[in-house]
């Protein structure tokens, strides 16, 4: 039978919010809002009843009233607290609580000169950058222990992929320190991102500021700001530090995968590169053998959500109008939050595995030397040594490589004198034993690739030099982040003390 437009109405109710509103949106925007920005909105208020008192826009006894009756409510138990559609959001609710304790006039004036629309903003900023420098310390955390196994494996020979096929010898330590320095870039960009973020759009009310005296940059300061963002319109239309957030997000997750990706080819059986601590591996149900490497799957797995959360973030703000939009709220925050959360579990994860995992080193220092991968030598020398020009030279390589191919050897099994053969045809130049013996040779080939930023030990050794303090300056950045954040909070709470024990002398 079908449902009539006035059953409908009956059942949905004829006044905001209807059922389905309710129950399908509000219902889940306050549980959001409850379970992540409940702690920042005591703090917002509290910051911003200090100001109005500070502006003399409030008095003393007012004040201190606000924020006892904010200190009583911020101790329920805020994970029991339901959606209730007398209340539109968490805002209201909590509104009405403080209004219990400390009369509905007075909780009403801690709104003064406060709307949902810069309140909001204040507390998703709070919240991301939290986030963020959870998510950079981690990353940091990371990129030591990548670090850490380029110092160890910096003589470790291995050979190095072009289109997935042997191309030439590098180190394992060169491999990772360009892991390293990829993991430093991202951090590099979650900093500029939280430099973006940790501004403060408080005191721009609903978007054209007030006709209140209010101090814009001392609830900045109590709350923990770089600076505000000055102008109001922008302070509440402006999504860029969205933007930020998740493409900073974004490429360390991106980046990361691909050499994640790495990882699970260098641990099969096949390749043998390396071998994931027991901790980090499961064995099968029915196949005992078997050392699953399901750490760096989940972590994998993990990235690629993480990535998809950030573009989703980067998809709802993109084409909305340029100003207060609901598009940007608490719809979209969540997909960020997720994001940095699989994030951060990827980076600790991977960081426990590269802690402890095992280099096959024989096998790969063997394994350098097939494949002819150390043919470019040959070029070389030709043209550095032996002045042939640089194409000819290439071309004679060529020839050396195809003559391999034929015999089905590798290119250590030829002989100087064989190689001298092949190349009297298109030169007089030859090749002493010594001679050849260095070019076939993979770790003649790493020592003669001593340029900057090369795989030479030596090089690697003064590359690692500079990362460590490159890390320990990010190390100190991060902290100061954290400290200045913390400095705040405790200067508005000693704020706070100081006028409760003014009201009450």
């Amino acid at each position: 039978m079908k449902e009539s437009k006035e059953d409908f109405i009956r059942k949905e109710g004829n006044a905001f919010p209807g059922a389905t509103y309710a129950k399908h949106l509000l219902e889940h925007v306050f549980l959001l809002q409850r379970d992540h920005l409940s702690s920042v909105m005591f703090d917002v208020h509290r910051a911003h009843t200090v100001m109005l008192l500070e502006a003399d826009i409030i008095d003393i006894e007012e004040a201190g009233c606000i924020l006892q009756g904010l200190d009583t409510v911020s101790k329920i138990q805020i994970s029991s607290l339901q959606y209730d559609s007398e209340y539109e959001d968490l805002f209201f609710l909590l509104e009405q609580k403080i209004g219990e304790e400390i009369g509905h006039d007075l909780a009403g004036n801690m709104h003064i000169a406060k709307s949902r629309n810069d309140m909001g903003v204040t507390m998703y900023r709070m919240v991301l950058r939290k986030y963020m420098l959870e998510l950079a310390n981690s990353t940091l955390g990371l990129a030591e222990a990548v670090l850490h196994q380029a110092e160890e494996q910096k003589d470790t020979i291995i050979p190095a992929y072009t289109h997935t096929q042997p191309a030439q010898p590098i180190t394992l330590g060169h491999y990772l320190l360009a892991v390293f320095d990829g993991l430093m870039r991202d951090i590099e960009r979650l900093l500029r991102a939280f430099k973006t973020v940790n501004l403060s759009p408080l005191g721009a009310a609903a978007l054209s500021t007030t006709g209140f005296p209010i101090n814009r940059e001392r609830t900045a300061e109590l709350l923990g700001f770089d600076g505000v963002v000055e102008n109001s319109y922008d302070a509440i239309a402006g999504g860029d530090y969205l933007v930020e957030g998740a493409t900073a997000v974004l490429s360390l997750m991106t980046n990361t995968g691909r050499w994640i990706q790495d990882f699970l080819l260098y641990v099969t059986k096949e390749f043998n590169a390396i071998s994931i601590a027991d901790p980090y591996v499961q064995i099968s149900s029915i196949m005992p053998q078997k050392r699953n490497p399901v750490s760096v799957e989940h972590s994998r797995a993990l990235a690629s959500s993480s990535a998809g959360e950030a573009l989703t973030v980067l998809h709802m703000i993109h084409n909305t109008p340029f100003g207060d939009i609901v598009d940007t709220e608490d719809d979209l925050q969540p997909h960020l939050y997720r994001s940095y959360e699989k994030a951060n579990r990827v980076v600790l994860l991977m960081n426990a595995v590269i802690r402890t995992m095992n280099v096959n080193k024989e096998m790969l220092h063997e394994r350098a030397a097939k494949h002819c991968i150390t043919i470019t030598e040959l070029a070389d020398v030709l043209a550095r040594d032996k002045h042939i020009p640089f194409r000819t030279a290439h071309k004679l390589a060529g020839e050396v490589a195809k003559a391999c191919t034929n015999k089905q050897c590798e290119l250590y099994e030829l002989s100087a004198a064989e190689v001298n053969q092949l190349l009297e045809r298109y030169a007089s130049s030859t090749l002493t034993d010594c001679e050849w013996k260095d070019i076939i040779s993979p770790d003649v080939f790493v020592s003669r690739r001593s340029v900057r930023g090369g795989p030479n030990i030596q090089e690697a050794e003064r590359m690692i030099i500079e990362r460590n303090k490159t890390m320990q300056e990010a190390r100190h950045t991060l902290e100061q982040a954290g400290q200045n954040i913390k400095k705040a909070n405790n200067t508005l709470i000693a704020r706070i003390q100081e006028i409760i024990k003014e009201q009450h002398p």
